[in-house]
């Protein structure tokens, strides 16, 4: 799938879902509350980055198919300066794993657009989870990131 097709699809269920038309699972898997000292650093031209990463595995049933989305986010603090990268991905059913390697070949390419209706999508059910509207079931949990050294 293209980013438009996709971009325009979310939309649809971004509507749908301000409706209650559609029940999501949302799944999350972090670094960000883990200890800094179980957090990897990177040095790039003498500053040193913590890193995390974060994915978001969002399912539905939308028309009648089981519909996936998962996203990553790495993320890249120093100090007060911050960077990240995001990528997302639409995986067949069967995989649903938080793995980069699993995943890349269902990658879709982002663009600041697709970026943006993920990001309302994520505020969306983040609304309606707080407000306890039925239709949205999140589970969070912690995960741990090693990066090898000859990939820094």
């Amino acid at each position: 799938m293209k980013q438009e097709e996709l971009c325009r699809k979310l939309t649809e269920m971004i509507a749908e879902t301000k409706a209650q038309k559609l029940s999501w699972r949302l799944e999350v898997q972090t670094t960000e509350g883990n200890d800094a000292s179980e957090k990897p650093i990177e040095e790039e031209h003498g500053t040193k980055w913590t890193i995390d990463e974060c994915y978001a595995s969002y399912s539905c049933n939308y028309r009648g198919k089981e519909f996936c989305m998962i996203t990553y986010e790495l993320l890249k603090k120093s100090g007060d300066k911050e960077r990240s990268s995001n990528l997302v991905f639409l995986p067949p059913e069967g995989i649903r794993f938080f793995d980069l390697h699993t995943l890349l070949p269902y990658s879709v390419e982002m663009s600041a657009v697709l970026a943006d209706h993920i990001h309302q999508l994520w505020l969306l059910l983040m609304e309606q989870y707080k407000e306890k509207c039925p239709g949205v079931e999140l589970a969070v949990r912690s995960g741990m990131l090693t990066i090898e050294e000859e990939n820094l």
